[in-house]
């Protein structure tokens, strides 16, 4: 990866976490324990979905793009 897209991550990931931490239950992040648990709960239930989504739309296109090259197997 290069630089400009790791600085664009990186400024993506901090505007994520200011949003998140707003939501977040101010004395669940007050331990490194509660931080992490916050955080992975947070990345479930809000990021990991939207990115899960937008990955599944790329490769549906990607299918509709190429018909007749399926990677499922026609054969019994």
């Amino acid at each position: 990866m290069d630089a400009a897209k790791k600085a664009e991550i990186q400024a993506h990931a901090r505007a994520i976490a200011a949003l998140l931490y707003e939501e977040a239950d101010a004395e669940q992040v007050q331990t490194l324990a509660g931080i992490e648990a916050t955080v992975r709960a947070q990345l479930l239930e809000h990021v990991s979905p939207e990115i899960g989504v937008f990955l599944s739309k790329r490769a549906a296109a990607r299918l509709e793009d190429a018909p007749g090259q399926s990677t499922a197997s026609s054969e019994p």
